[in-house]
């Protein structure tokens, strides 16, 4: 994935044809040691390839995987109603949750 993005930074700083020298050169700059045959491998799948077209085909491939688990949300929304006293206990969880995530936050310095 580095490979990619060094890539495509170079492409939109203007370099529409980037080189493994062009890549390495990113790569090292932030510390990495690019992999020759990974690197080659890359650039040979995207010479003489629009990036905006490859970006747009992988889109629309991303657009049919299923992000779902909408059918778990509403069968748990019909079965709230039937268990009576259980949406306080989810009550609690969700703020139990949610400090959770607010101590997190202290321990990263916000």
């Amino acid at each position: 994935m580095r490979y990619v993005a060094a890539y495509l930074l170079a492409v939109l700083g203007g370099n529409e044809s980037p080189t493994a020298k062009d890549i390495k050169k990113i790569l090292e700059s932030v510390g990495i040691e690019a992999d020759n045959e990974r690197l080659n491998k890359v650039i040979s799948e995207l010479k003489g390839k629009d990036v905006d077209d490859v970006v747009n085909a992988g889109l629309a491939k991303l657009a049919s995987v299923p992000a779902g688990g909408g059918g778990a949300v509403a069968a748990a929304a019909s079965a709230t109603p039937a268990a009576g006293g259980a949406a306080p206990a989810a009550e609690k969880k969700e703020e139990e949750k949610k400090e959770e995530s607010e101590e997190s936050d202290e321990d990263m310095g916000f």
